[in-house]
């Protein structure tokens, strides 16, 4: 039987198809604010993730091992930067044990004047002259291993460090000593680790060549280990410490004593500030090592100080970085 509504339910039919246009818009303005949620979400966690690697892939190095590119007066393992002048004052004062007369030693002292400069951030030379001996030296200094910071594909620094050294004061009015007879020379190879941020050491196996010795049973070619450490106690002052060992045996003729230095060091803004107490006058390598008599037991002790200045030499338009490498 015929139903008595066909027209309505004709009618009706159009209705239904209406609507499907609406809900397929609704549906993909849906999925795309959905998906771009989830799409943007997951290219966040990505980027995240790649940032995250790239930092843990990417090398700290370990900055400041030693505050100035010396412990007291031995050599650290810290380079200048590139284009950068260190121009270094040192005083040593007489013995302490030298009494009132000479005020404790502040009477007498001898001068080292010096200038370091950095060639490359691996590389630095410098230059300098002491009235201990009427001296000069010089020296090249490279840096072939780096401490790296967050890994340890690196754990330590290693510096290799030559050194000539020339005094000119003259003895008699014979005086018999040619310029090659002057001559020293020390080579060093500084390794050291920043333990901390607080704490850091380093040890430096040495040899130096004399080519002319007090008597003929002293040897020409020594053997030396030097040692230095640091502990930083705010965070603008530090104490150094170095000790240096001269093997026995070698220097007979005269009574060679290993040299022990402590220094308090203090950052004022440009410059670095040393106190320094040493039972060595002299700030050479090679004297340091082998012309060493006095002993801590018996007074001879050297008050003194170093201050260095730094001058970044790089031009306006390049940034100024740090002094040391």
């Amino acid at each position: 039987m015929k139903s008595k509504y066909p027209a309505i339910i004709k009618k009706n039919k159009p209705l239904n198809s209406l609507f499907m246009p609406i809900k397929l818009l609704f549906s993909v303005i849906l999925f795309f604010t959905f998906s771009e949620n989830i799409f943007s979400q997951d290219s966040t966690d990505l980027m995240n993730q790649l940032v995250n690697q790239t930092e843990k892939n990417k090398i700290h190095y370990a900055e400041n091992t030693f505050k100035y590119t010396r412990v007291v007066d031995g050599h650290s393992v810290e380079n200048l930067h590139k284009k950068v002048l260190d121009v270094r004052i040192s005083h040593r004062f007489g013995p302490i044990n030298s009494g009132i007369y000479n005020f404790f030693g502040l009477d007498v002292a001898v001068m080292r004047l010096g200038f370091d400069y950095g060639i490359s951030d691996a590389l630095s030379i410098g230059v300098g002259r002491s009235s201990y001996q009427k001296t000069f030296d010089g020296y090249v200094k490279y840096k072939l291993l780096r401490q790296t910071g967050n890994t340890e594909k690196m754990p330590l620094s290693v510096v290799l460090l030559g050194n000539m050294s020339y005094y000119t004061q003259h003895y008699d009015q014979k005086d018999y000593l040619t310029d090659l007879y002057r001559l020293a020379y020390t080579t060093q190879i500084l390794i050291a680790r920043k333990f901390s941020t607080a704490f850091s050491m380093e040890i430096a196996p040495s040899f130096i060549h004399y080519n002319l010795v007090p008597a003929p049973e002293d040897k020409n070619n020594v053997f030396a280990l030097a040692s230095g450490a640091r502990m930083k106690i705010s965070k603008r002052m530090a104490l150094t410490a170095e000790y240096d060992f001269l093997f026995p045996n070698q220097l007979v003729s005269t009574p060679v004593q290993n040299v022990f230095s402590l220094g308090w060091d203090i950052e004022t803004g440009g410059h670095v500030f040393q106190l320094v107490f040493s039972n060595s006058q002299s700030m050479e390598e090679s004297q340091v090592f082998g012309q060493t008599i006095g002993t801590w037991g018996n007074g001879d002790i050297y008050f003194g100080f170093n201050l260095s200045r730094v001058f970044n030499l790089k031009p306006k338009k390049q940034k100024s970085g740090p002094a040391l490498q």
